[in-house]
């Protein structure tokens, strides 16, 4: 009885979508692919793939990053699901999508090359196929709450970084300019941002120190307020 209950229903195929987002030259960055097969061949698009039948939807997303990144510790969070009738003119398909923040550094290019793969800056992304540009507009209102209490947004810059560096980011996630003097003064109430004893002068001669995240000072007193 339970077996004919099932077959009566109807099938349909499951996808991950990936938004990945990374950090360069001050501005936030997708990593987009251009197709290489139907339907919608030539155009634009996340990069995803399919669930399998022995994995978790969370594990399909994390295989599906790494075989397209090449990495595995890297930042994800579910955006949603998207399962409108007509989202994809292959087939019935529902999509499971993700947003990974990565430093854009750890990226190997020879994967980009394998994929078609390019880093587009996010106010330049052209026409996405399906409902792909939905997803990403989703996403990025989510790291946006999630980046005001919750320091997520280290994961897009190097290990170390200037204090410059780490404003430009969160300029770029809200898109607006912040103030130099309220911003350093926040951070300078946060004794999980270290300053190391390393400057860098790839800016001036003078240049500027570096700091770093402290993660295990963070989960000891876990305020976080940018």
């Amino acid at each position: 009885m339970m077996k004919k209950y099932y077959s009566n229903e109807h099938k349909f195929h499951v996808a991950v979508d990936s938004i990945i987002f990374g950090f360069y030259q001050s501005e936030l960055h997708l990593l987009l692919l251009k197709r290489n097969f139907e339907p919608a061949k030539g155009e634009w698009s996340l990069m995803g793939g399919f669930l399998q039948k022995d994995e978790s939807i969370d594990q399909a997303a994390k295989r599906v990053l790494f075989e397209l990144t090449g990495l595995n510790q890297v930042y994800m969070d579910q955006v949603g699901f998207f399962g409108e009738i007509d989202r994809d003119p292959g087939e019935r398909v529902l999509s499971a999508a993700y947003y990974a923040l990565m430093n854009i550094n750890d990226y190997d290019p020879e994967l980009a090359k394998k994929h078609n793969a390019h880093w587009i800056k996010l106010n330049e992304i052209p026409p996405l196929i399906f409902d792909h540009t939905k997803m990403v507009r989703i996403a990025l209102n989510i790291l946006q709450r999630k980046a005001a209490t919750e320091p997520i947004g280290f994961n897009l810059l190097s290990e170390l970084f200037t204090l410059s560096q780490l404003q430009s980011l969160y300029e770029a996630i809200y898109g607006e300019t912040i103030d130099k003097r309220n911003f350093r003064k926040r951070v300078a109430e946060m004794d999980f941002i270290e300053k190391t004893d390393k400057i860098d002068k790839s800016g001036s001669k003078r240049g500027a120190y570096l700091y770093k995240f402290n993660n295990k000072a963070y989960h000891k007193d876990p305020k976080f307020k940018l």
